[in-house]
């Protein structure tokens, strides 16, 4: 079974370049209302499609992407430079038993979704 993870988007050019730095992506097609991002790496990651829709967010998405990156903190930061915003203080509730940590953050369109800083390999 393959999963595509699909982001409703006023403007899907406006953010491809912000995704496919946060994913690690690539853009695969240009199908007009759908830009298709795949990863660089890995064939066997969901597919992400950036889908043209015409209202704004309207709060909190029901469903999100979490992205994995080895340095959770430059990522932040990058992600900041491209027009990324935290959203909310870091969750830390998974810090001491299991060591993991995440920031909420938005696209600069306002989709919300979180960077996780795994626990060291040990």
């Amino acid at each position: 079974m393959r999963i595509s993870v699909v982001l409703d988007t006023v403007d899907p050019a406006g953010i491809l370049g912000f995704w496919e730095e946060a994913l690690g992506y690539r853009l695969a097609a240009d199908l007009g209302a759908f830009l298709v991002l795949v990863s660089r790496d890995d064939r066997s990651e969901p597919v992400v499609i950036l889908q043209r829709v015409p209202e704004e967010p309207a709060g909190k998405n029901r469903m999100h992407v979490d992205v994995h990156p080895p340095d959770a903190e430059a990522h932040i930061a990058r992600l900041e430079e491209l027009g990324g915003r935290r959203v909310g203080p870091r969750v830390t509730e998974l810090l001491e038993s299991a060591g993991v940590w995440w920031q909420p953050m938005a696209d600069p369109q306002g989709n919300v979704f979180c960077v996780v800083a795994d626990p060291p390999a040990s």
